[in-house]
């Protein structure tokens, strides 16, 4: 039997607008506060010796009860069908994650009980952790590895912000926000200037539209 042994908190609310991989925007970052049963110390000691962490979590918004052999990524526009073992879909048998962060500080003994805090976050606010592991790099990193479909990173867009608008989200979350804007949230499929998209972001509604190769961002409410 699988426990959820922490959730993370992020500035992401809705599906919409949350990277499609983790380290794609360093700037996201989470709180990692352990259920009740792991409020532990020592269950971290030794863990800020480690730049980095594997997290294993689960897609809580997308549980069902069946699933599909195949698979539609965004990356490939949403056209073309693949083998769901041969993506990252969250449509899965078996709805796990499993992201690659950066370890900003352990903090063992809060109100709280230990809390972790990590960098490049690609999960929602709440998301169950199952496993904590360290990234170890001389056996996780593959220098020679093929990545098929997705061979490089997602382009980046330039982005429009007034800095009055800017403003209205707390100087720390307004460099996450830029590089989720950068990274055109929309669907791949989607190419309509005049469309207005939304998602919540920090507590915030983000507005925005995409002009070209140039994300405008109309409001935060």
């Amino acid at each position: 039997m699988i426990k959820t042994i922490a959730k993370i908190t992020t500035d992401f609310d809705s599906k919409f607008g949350i990277p499609r991989q983790p380290g794609l925007i360093p700037a996201a970052r989470g709180r990692i506060v352990f259920e009740p049963e792991f409020r532990n110390p020592d269950t971290v000691r030794g863990l800020e010796a480690f730049s980095h962490l594997w997290l294993i979590w689960g897609f809580s918004e997308n549980v069902r009860d069946d699933w599909s052999a195949t698979v539609r990524p965004p990356r490939l526009g949403g056209n073309k069908r693949l083998g769901v073992f041969a993506t990252r879909s969250p449509f899965r048998p078996n709805p796990l994650g499993l992201s690659v962060v950066e370890l900003l500080s352990v903090e063992p003994d809060t109100p709280e009980g230990p809390v972790i805090t990590v960098a490049g976050v690609d999960m929602l606010n709440g998301t169950p952790i199952y496993d904590i592991k360290p990234y170890v790099a001389y056996t996780d990193a593959v220098s020679e590895a093929e990545s098929g479909f997705a061979p490089e990173a997602p382009a980046r867009k330039d982005v429009r912000a007034d800095a009055a608008l800017l403003g209205k989200l707390p100087e720390e979350k307004q460099e996450a926000l830029l590089q989720v804007l950068a990274l055109d949230p929309r669907p791949s499929y989607h190419d309509d200037p005049q469309r207005v998209y939304g998602f919540p972001f920090a507590g915030r509604e983000v507005k925005f539209r995409v002009e070209g190769e140039t994300v405008v961002l109309l409001e935060i409410e």
